[in-house]
């Protein structure tokens, strides 16, 4: 597949009007990645960059690559592999015990440079770097979510135990405005605050976002119910991407959230529904489907609205709940969805099923998850 095919749907984000909702067709800046030659990736689920550099959990072969300028062709060796010993390792904990050295199914990853942040999910804990790690299987610092490195249970007793201020439940999501640190900690409905990013292992959260208190699961529809991603924008706003109610929960101010419900609410036209693309049978400019991560960028909040197989932008601030999207990246339009005729003989010419998107300068960068890749937008 050509990139000249790739560019007819996996086109920049445009302005709607009232005639045509995207200007679908025309070659627009886009290319793709898809990480060392030998091993590419495999359903890659977290990236993150700071406009030089490039991050990536390849979560389907339980390793994070860092590569410290932003590759330039289709393979590229990493300068950096976490999680095992070279670039052909894939095993979970690297065939063997969990330890400082090892991932399994990592996910949301985050990093100013200076230090890594990394979701290791399926162990249920998150890593610290405190420096950016300079070769192959670097032991982590810290350990949040669990009492040592060697531990992987969730809610650190196992299945069924209450959760803690210091336990995590499958985190997929990590973000932090370089100072204080996020924590989506999916399993447990909710998401963990810490007013500074932890320096020993272990510790407690400061607060939680979507719960009375620490020790509670339940959950209310008014609450995030599967938080994949936290992020916060530039002027405060926090936005939550809860994927199993289809939507994302927005507040202004991100202090607002320990006590208050979402002051808007997308993909949904109020805090109780739940359809996914409501009910519709095809999606909407308005409508998410399995939405998994967010990103902010000039006064929008893009969306990988994951189920639906795209990246739907949105103007900020809403004057109300369920806004129609005003962008559109990785389909023609906005009906049409993650299957259609475009996919009958392969999914190379547009998005499928990304999960996590970030911006840099002037990129938008996307975890292609369906089509093992990284996908890079001029922006």
């Amino acid at each position: 597949m050509s990139e000249s095919i790739l560019n007819i749907t996996l086109k920049k984000g445009v302005a709607a009007t009232a005639q045509s909702p995207v200007e679908a067709g025309k070659a627009q800046g886009s290319r793709w990645f898809k990480g060392p030659e030998r091993t590419p990736f495999l359903a890659p689920r977290g990236v993150w960059s700071n406009g030089s550099n490039l991050l990536v959990s390849d979560t389907g072969r339980n390793r994070v690559f860092i590569w410290n300028q932003i590759p330039q062709g289709l393979f590229q060796e990493p300068d950096v592999v976490l999680g095992q010993g070279d670039a052909d390792g894939t095993g979970r904990n690297a065939g063997g015990a969990v330890s400082a050295h090892t991932l399994q199914y990592p996910s949301g990853i985050w990093s100013d440079g200076q230090r890594l942040i990394v979701a290791d999910s399926w162990n249920h804990r998150v890593l610290i770097w405190h420096k950016m790690p300079e070769h192959a299987a670097q032991a982590a610092d810290v350990v949040l979510g669990q009492p040592d490195f060697s531990s992987n249970q969730p809610n650190v007793q196992g299945i069924g135990a209450a959760p803690a201020a210091n336990s995590l439940y499958w985190p997929y999501g990590v973000f932090s405005d370089g100072h204080a640190l996020w924590v989506a900690d999916t399993g447990n409905r909710r998401v963990l605050y810490f007013r500074e990013i932890p320096s020993s292992s272990f510790c407690p959260a400061d607060a939680v976002i979507g719960k009375p208190d620490f020790n509670t699961r339940d959950y209310e529809n008014q609450d995030a119910i599967w938080p994949y991603s936290v992020k916060i924008g530039p002027e405060g706003t926090l936005a939550i991407t809860d994927t199993q109610y289809y939507r994302v929960l927005l507040w202004k101010h991100w202090q607002d959230a320990f006590t208050q419900p979402a002051a808007c609410v997308l993909g949904q036209p109020d805090l109780d529904s739940n359809g996914q693309n409501q009910y519709g049978l095809y999606p909407q400019a308005h409508t998410l489907s399995w939405c998994y991560d967010s990103a902010f960028r000039a006064g929008q909040l893009l969306v990988a609205d994951t189920g639906n197989s795209r990246i739907s932008g949105f103007s900020l601030w809403p004057e109300q709940n369920s806004p129609a999207a005003t962008a559109l990246w990785g389909k023609r339009d906005f009906q049409t969805g993650s299957e259609n005729a475009d996919t009958l003989f392969g999914t190379e010419g547009s998005l499928y099923w990304p999960f996590s998107i970030c911006t840099a300068g002037e990129l938008l960068i996307a975890a292609d998850t369906g089509n093992h890749r990284i996908v890079f937008f001029d922006y």
